[in-house]
């Protein structure tokens, strides 16, 4: 058993919460919660809270919710906790230097890539839209630049070709807690050793946005394949049909697979529709669409879409005409 350290975890989302968790589970002692303040959601707008502020108070612990440091005050309450450290997991907020500094051992964070490849919001979708074969957690300790501080832990894991976004989060949210309270442990006895990164290596994952989503047919299988899994559960990537009288329909898109098909069809054409799936002509290969979601429905196999909407994929139609 390593020393006992009095911990300020600061999270946001599921992710977080996983890692408060193993927090809450062992020798350590948690001083303080910090979350975003409560936001709207759902169609009725009501405040809720992040799933890390839900787990903190099922807890009895305290739990702070600072806009940002901005303010005074807002830097010196989280000085009075007279913390040893300060674990940071999907926060979301930029930490000023007076509250890195304000623990006695510094702020370390668990980011969801293998550094230096991958800085910035989204490093698990860009990891899995590039192609990577691997990815993992890295434990560093945190100072002002965006994920450049020195990593102190990595744990790996593999990439497999079905893996979503979703699939990767959960890998990543069982691996991480372990690598964490690996780390905590090493810090406590001053066992620890900081890398610095390698700057030249370095890749930033910049923040999906939801025009990403839209599929180009010219791109290859591969390369939508990827795409398409890399924006499970969002923004879920989608095409915009025009049925035969020519209304338009965004179409979502939850599963594939890739075909090495020869043809000389236009990229856009579907060279097959039956209950395995709707087969389109790529750039490269040919993607074969298993699972849709139209508009205003839920997500199907294609074979039951087929059943009531055949006449919109019909072989030899082309689905090219997009509107972005």
């Amino acid at each position: 058993m390593s020393k006992p350290l009095n911990i300020i975890f600061a999270g946001t989302p599921d992710f977080a919460a996983q890692h408060l968790a193993a927090l809450i589970n062992s020798e350590h002692n948690i001083v303080a919660v910090y979350c975003p303040p409560d936001k709207p959601a759902g169609r009725g707008k009501k405040l809720t809270a992040c799933a890390t502020k839900l787990l903190a108070l099922e807890h009895n612990l305290t739990v702070e919710q600072p806009v940002n440091f901005k303010e005074v005050n807002e830097q010196q309450q989280l000085a009075q906790y007279q913390a040893d450290i300060m674990v940071v997991v999907a926060y979301g907020l930029l930490l000023p230097e007076v509250i890195l500094n304000a623990p006695r051992l510094g702020c370390i964070n668990v980011h969801g890539s293998l550094l230096p490849k991958w800085r910035g919001a989204a490093p698990i979708q860009r990891s899995l839209e590039i192609g990577d074969e691997k990815t993992g957690v890295t434990i560093m300790q945190m100072d002002k630049g965006l994920d450049t501080g020195d990593m102190i832990l990595t744990a790996e894991c593999t990439i497999e070709e079905t893996d979503t976004s979703a699939d990767l989060y959960e890998k990543l949210a069982k691996i991480g807690p372990s690598a964490l309270l690996n780390t905590l442990s090493l810090m406590a006895t001053n066992e620890h050793k900081a890398i610095k990164q390698n700057n030249d290596l370095a890749t930033y994952a910049h923040k999906l946005e939801k025009a990403e989503a839209e599929l180009d047919w010219q791109l290859t299988a591969s390369e939508l394949d990827r795409k398409i899994r890399a924006y499970i559960p969002w923004p879920v990537a989608q095409f915009t049909f025009n049925d035969v009288h020519e209304k338009q329909h965004r179409i979502r898109v939850w599963q594939t697979s890739k075909q090495d098909v020869k043809t000389t069809e236009p990229v856009g054409t579907i060279i097959s529709a039956d209950k395995k799936g709707i087969v389109i002509v790529t750039g490269t290969g040919a993607l074969c669409l298993e699972i849709l979601q139209l508009p205003n429905k839920k997500a199907l196999p294609v074979q039951d879409i087929l059943n009531g909407r055949a006449n919109w994929f019909k072989i030899g139609a082309n689905i090219n005409g997009l509107v972005n």
